[in-house]
């Protein structure tokens, strides 16, 4: 068993026959692949894992820049032929994704993984 990030040649694999994906680790089924069933929906209820693809700034970035940063970006992803790429591709295209989205999914990330790693010793080098 092997949960890989999913990715369009993933997908194309799936579609061949030569790999068989049996669920996909996200809340929803993917757009892309919409015959996959969700983790949940395969028995596997609590199996969530995503991928973030995000833009980030330093800390101390002023609200004022990352916030300018943030309406660019959602404007940039609202067009239909990049969430077309990003389908082709086997993410999900973000949406209405702002700043403090973001960092509120990061926090709980971060919470929801740390009790893991620490459980089975994972250190940082």
């Amino acid at each position: 068993m092997v949960i890989p990030a999913m990715n369009g040649q993933v997908i194309e694999l799936h579609r061949t026959g030569k790999l068989r994906i049996l669920a996909v680790a996200t809340p929803e089924r993917l757009s892309g692949a919409p015959e996959i069933p969700t983790a949940a929906e395969a028995g596997l209820s609590g199996l969530i894992t995503q991928n973030l693809i995000s833009l980030v700034a330093p800390t101390k970035t002023p609200k004022a820049i990352v916030d300018q940063i943030g309406v660019a970006t959602l404007e940039g992803l609202a067009d239909e032929k990049l969430q077309q790429l990003f389908i082709a591709s086997g993410f999900e295209p973000p949406r209405n994704r702002s700043p403090e989205t973001v960092r509120r999914w990061v926090e709980e990330e971060i919470a929801r993984w740390t009790p893991i790693v620490k459980a089975i010793g994972l250190k940082r080098d």
